[in-house]
């Protein structure tokens, strides 16, 4: 049971938008702070302080490959999720025109605004996208994906799971049709990452972003899998680090913190993943109890363990979403009606409406996330 005078969040608060951010684990903490003091060199130089940073930075790189069955090299620390996304589509963008001349992308319709945006940012500058629909429950038929492929098709990016509604996706089979045409496969794992098993052997794909602040690791670190002979532009130069894929003094603290977290979250997965679900499901009950009209947004089974997303159906009461969450926080309950990244916007949630939530339902919607 809970027991209020032990909450770290401060008396009668609840925090419960764990898919926006997560606390660092204080073990975390403690990895990384010998690097902001006294391991402080640049791990580029040749000298001893290099050499004392350079050491801990190949250590947390093996540490997320071994979690996640890859080979040390294919992993590039990043600034985060967002970059990763962006340098997977972007980088293999401008290299598969300049070499092939495909300039054709499908993504899905639920994909994050890291992905969603920089497609409509590639589409600006001449490439070809399309937006697979999906069902009611957010999950991307293989056949539909099948269909969209052209010959000029360079990329599928599908996310693993959806940071909303919580659906995961079926990755190993719709990798599996892309390879059948010879095309990479791109998948955003950030919310995934740590709570389901990422084996790069099974899910099959040719890249895969993560990032540190979802799994109680430090925000401003995540990396990018780039499978051995993809063939990927950087993004940023002015440097050879990450074998000349990102250019810029790596970030010691943050890496080993990410790599820290991300074996801690392993470790414990299968525990916590038991426990979450457990609350979830009790959640779940407890709202069918004491509300009508409210619909459970996502798939009923393959679902992340920590997400209930619900909509109050218009048809039967409307309510003003926004006043909902305002009071909610009043009540210091911390919850949101969707991806961070889109607050303060006033546009309706884009994934309720993939699944088809009508625009008054989609705007009277609550994610609830929960975690350690």
């Amino acid at each position: 049971m809970f027991n209020h005078a032990d909450n770290p969040f401060g008396e009668g608060k609840i925090y419960l938008d764990y898919c926006a951010t997560t606390p660092v684990d204080p073990r975390v903490v403690d990895a990384m702070m010998p690097y902001f003091t006294k391991a402080f060199g640049n791990a580029s130089s040749i000298h001893s302080f290099g050499r004392e940073t350079k050491i801990p930075l190949e250590e947390s790189r093996e540490t997320l490959a071994r979690a996640i069955g890859a080979e040390t090299g294919e992993v590039c620390f990043t600034s985060g999720g967002t970059e990763a996304d962006n340098h997977a589509l972007i980088g293999v963008a401008f290299d598969a025109r300049q070499k092939t001349g495909r300039d054709h992308l499908i993504i899905s319709a639920i994909e994050h605004h890291a992905v969603l945006h920089c497609a409509y940012y590639l589409q600006q500058l001449g490439f070809h996208v399309t937006i697979l629909p999906v069902d009611e429950f957010g999950k991307v038929n293989p056949e539909t994906l099948r269909s969209a492929i052209t010959p000029k098709t360079f990329l599928i990016s599908i996310m693993h799971a959806n940071n909303e509604i919580g659906t995961v996706q079926e990755i190993e089979t719709l990798s599996d049709v892309a390879h059948e045409h010879g095309i990479l496969f791109h998948s955003d794992c950030v919310q995934s990452a740590g709570k389901l098993p990422l084996n790069m052997k099974q899910l099959k794909v040719d890249l895969l972003s993560i990032s540190a602040h979802k799994f109680y690791g430090p925000k401003g670190i995540g990396a990018l899998f780039i499978r051995r002979g993809t063939e990927i532009g950087s993004l940023v130069h002015g440097g050879a680090q990450e074998k000349g894929r990102r250019a810029g003094t790596e970030n010691i603290a943050l890496a080993v913190g990410c790599a820290k977290a991300f074996r801690l979250a392993v470790e414990e997965m299968e525990i916590e993943s038991r426990r979450l679900a457990e609350l979830r499901s009790v959640m779940r009950g407890l709202l069918s109890e004491r509300f009508d009209g409210i619909l459970f947004n996502g798939h009923p089974t393959e679902s992340l363990p920590n997400i209930v997303n619900i909509s109050f159906d218009s048809r039967k009461k409307e309510i003003d979403g926004e006043a909902l969450l305002m009071n909610m926080d009043l009540h210091g309950v911390a919850v949101t009606s969707g991806s961070a990244c889109t607050s303060g916007s006033l546009e309706p949630s884009h994934v309720l409406r993939a699944i088809g939530r009508d625009e008054k339902t989609t705007k009277a919607s609550i994610r609830f996330s929960m975690g350690k």
